[in-house]
Order: C-alpha cells, then structure tokens, then sequence
C-alpha cells in the first residue's frame, strides 16, 4: 500500500495543507487565507483571534475530504508554520493574547512579562499543543531573541542566555529537532481538523529551511530565492557562525545550517497590495467559507495573470518605472520607506507591476552577490519557490538578473513538500533524509539567461543608486519633521 503524509504550511498571508504520497505526488490540497494583521498598539502586529489555527484547522478539514484515497494509509503530519513569531500561552497552552507577528517589535526584544503568561514557544509550539497537547516544540524554528545554542540546537546551558532574554527555562516547551516526534493527535484536535486520533506529529523546522529542504536545496554552489511575503536569498553554510552580508539559519535537517542573505520585507506582499488596488474584491478574510475565500484568491490571482502578460510585452526597465522595496522599516533604519519614481504619464498599471518584479529581482541579486563574496563562493544555479515562482516573468527576470540558469519546484508549495519529507522521515516511510529528498523533491527544466541579461546587469547598477538615494531621502525628510 502507497503511504501518504499530511503537510501543514502555515505561511503569512495562508495556510495550504497537502496530502502527499511517499513519491512527493500531492493527492489533494487546500488553501485558506489568513486574515489582515492588527496593530492594536504602535509597534505590535499580531494574527487576530486564533486565526492561524482556524486556518490550519479548515485548511486540514478541507483537504483530507478532498483526498479520495484511503486515509488508513496517512502515517504521519508534518507541522510547518511561520518563523519569527512568538507565542504568549497561559498554563494550560492557551494563547494569553493573539499571536504575535514576526513583524511585531517584540519578538525581536527580550520577553519582559505579561499577565497571565506562563509559557512561551513559536507559533509552531503553539499549534503542535493544540494538535497534540504537549509541550514540545521544533528546535529549528527558534530564530531571534531566544536562549538557543546555535551548536548543539538545544537550551543554552548559560544562565546569563536566560537573563539576557527575560526567558525563564520552566516557561520554554521542550526542544525536538528535524524529523522528530512532537506528539499524536488528541480527540479534540480531531475534530477539529478531521485528523485521525493518535496520528503522530512531526517536527520540521523555520518556514523558510523547510522550503529550501522541499526545493532540494543541498550544495553550496547552488542558491534558493524564496519569493514569499519575506524575500530571502538562501545557501548551504559550512556552520552557524554568521557575517556582515549573511546571517545563519537552522536546516530543516539535523544539524544543517542555512546562510540567508538580507532579504525583503514584505516582498511579494506588494505584489499582493497592488493588485488589490485594482479590483474591488476584498482581501483574504476570516476562514470561516472555505469557497468563498478560495474564489476571492483565484479573482486575484487571474488578475495577476493579466497583468503579468501584459508586463511581458514592456521593455526592460519599465520605460523609467522604478520600484524600491522598502515598505516595512527595521528597527535598526526606521526611518526607511518605499518609493515607486518615474512617471511621464505615459505608463500604466503594467509597468508598475513589471516594475515591482524587476525590483525584486535587482535586490535580491545584489544581496545574494554580497552573500557570496564574503563566503567565498559562486553560485552555479538558482532555485525559485514561493508563490512569486508562479510568474514566468519573474523567473526569466531572476535569470537575467542574476545571470543563472532559474529552475522553479515541481510542486508550487516547496515548503509544503518539505514538510512531507520531514514527515517522511519521521514516520519511516523512508530510511534517510536523502533517500526522501531524492524520491519526493523535484524541479523543472531550466529558465535560462536571455538576450537581455547585459541590460539588466547594468540597470541593476541604476537601481542600486536609486535605492541608496530613496534611503537618504527618507531619512532626510524624517529629519525635517521632528
């Protein structure tokens, strides 16, 4: 009999849940939007209610009655969710307030006590007590301020990591590594999720590592550019030690470590934000109609199609459309905006999509090249996943840009299939992390660099300037108004 694994990918802006066999073919899957973030203060960014579990609930409802195959044969959950995010729980697992964002100034601060707070883990420590009821938690989804041990991915033995993180040991879950056991699945979560009781639950790790492991990401002369609400540049590195131009990950592998260059903070975001500008349907909202919520993301993803062909017909730099992807400041620049400068009057909604797309592109090569100078390296290939990999557009965009040949996922969801290999493996199905990598992860045939790829390696040198010139201009009117 064929055995099958549920993977759950919680992502930023939708949770997408597959059902996968042990080849990597999906069985059937299911999508449902996560509901805008609120600021209920200056600086907080929390997901509303119990929003991501309701997605991950609906989501999973969804796609194991979509799955027409036996469910005796499901062996296992891969548990995949956002990383940066922290979790305020009671006693009992509950959330003592909504979840907080990795775009919330709070998870990058220690953790300074709140009422009723008794516990504190990741967003996917919280969702693996609601599935399971234990307090355990994936080691490698423990980036940011926390008291980790980079090296040996358990809880520092260092009093002064405690302190320094306002984390009292009695209130973090209890750490499992790639692979591993978080628990089985209670009555409860059951019903809930249409999961059957006492199936087990295994540890992935960060989103972003899982994505790489389901692109199958392995060597150090290949480069993955995940295209999601964050843009990030990611590579294998030889350890955990980080630099000025990279910073590094945990590995959705035991022990492996990523290098992840600077990225972009809400990146494909924008291209989300503008094409809801042009259309009056609303945003993803509340995961209460399945279909409803469905029909609203194919509006505007048919939309997005539109305005990719159309992109497609335009010159390379968007006839002087030029897009600076800076709409999130950091803690450390926050007086950085965004800009879209340019206009003649003679360009239209196409060029600013294209223009979107070319600044991403432009960006991210210039992160990922200061990456790999300082690690010493060049790249031969580049994987693109997330939904950006979607738009032929954007990958000939990347291939010009970054002068590589561009392959994309065989399955959209990387971070999905990821989550299945690490399910994978935890469940037996197969003997070793290569094994599953070699039979469940695939890419496509190749995009390569076309005729305009010296264009683009000197419009990225325009771009950076304006780039650098926005920044100053931003902080200079900053000035002006205090």
């Amino acid at each position: 009999m064929t055995r099958h694994v549920v993977a759950i990918d919680n992502g930023s802006q939708s949770t997408k849940v597959l059902v996968v066999d042990e080849h990597g073919a999906v069985k059937a899957s299911a999508r449902v939007g996560l509901r805008p973030y609120e600021t209920p203060a200056p600086g907080h960014v929390v997901h509303p209610d119990d929003d991501v579990w309701d997605s991950i609930a609906a989501a999973t409802r969804v796609a194991l009655e979509r799955f027409d195959g036996d469910h005796g044969s499901i062996v296992g959950v891969g548990l995949c969710t956002i990383r940066f995010c922290r979790a305020l729980l009671r006693a009992d697992g509950s959330l003592a307030e909504p979840l907080l964002s990795w775009m919330d100034d709070r998870v990058g601060r220690p953790f300074d006590g709140a009422p009723g707070v008794e516990r504190l883990s990741t967003s996917s420590g919280y969702v693996a007590h609601r599935l399971t009821g234990e307090f355990r938690d994936a080691a490698a989804n423990f980036q940011g301020v926390w008291p980790i041990d980079q090296r040996t991915w358990r809880w520092s033995d260092d009093p002064a990591a405690y302190e320094a993180t306002g984390m009292p040991r009695r209130m973090l879950p209890e750490l499992v590594e790639p692979g591993g056991l978080l628990g089985t699945v209670t009555a409860d979560a059951a019903r809930a999720t249409g999961l059957p009781v006492g199936l087990p639950v295994y540890a992935t790790a960060n989103d972003k590592a899982v994505e790489a492991l389901g692109a199958g990401l392995a060597r150090g002369d290949e480069l993955l550019l995940s295209l999601g609400t964050y843009i990030s540049s990611m590579t294998i590195a030889p350890g955990p030690e980080s630099g000025s131009a990279y910073w590094t990950n945990f590995g959705s592998r035991p022990r492996q470590y990523l290098a992840e260059s600077e990225g972009i903070r809400r990146g494909m975001w924008t291209v989300s934000w503008f094409r809801s500008l042009l259309t009056e349907s609303p945003p993803p909202g509340p995961a209460t109609d399945v279909p409803a919520v469905v029909a609203s993301q194919d509006d505007l993803y048919a939309l997005e199609a539109e305005l990719s062909r159309a992109a497609a017909s335009l010159p390379l730099g968007s006839e002087g459309v030029t897009v600076v992807l800076d709409w999130l400041a950091t803690a450390g620049e926050p007086t950085r905006r965004g800009a879209i400068v340019g206009f003649s009057g003679s360009q239209g909604r196409a060029h600013i999509h294209r223009a979107i797309l070319e600044g991403i592109a432009f960006t991210m090569a210039d992160h990922a090249e200061a990456m790999a100078d300082e690690l010493g390296r060049r790249f031969t290939s580049l994987v693109v996943t997330g939904g950006g990999a979607h738009s032929d557009l954007m990958l000939q965009l990347a291939a010009d840009a970054f002068g590589l040949p561009v392959r994309r996922s065989r399955v959209d969801d990387a971070a999905g299939i990821g989550a299945a290999v690490c399910a994978a493996v935890g469940a037996g199905v197969h003997p070793s992390w290569d094994d599953a990598v070699a039979r469940m992860v695939g890419v496509l045939p190749a995009t390569e660099p076309g005729s305009e790829a010296p264009a683009a390696a000197r419009l990225r040198v325009v771009h950076r300037g304006i780039r650098e010139r926005v920044r100053a201009l931003s902080a200079w009117a900053a000035e002006q108004e205090r």
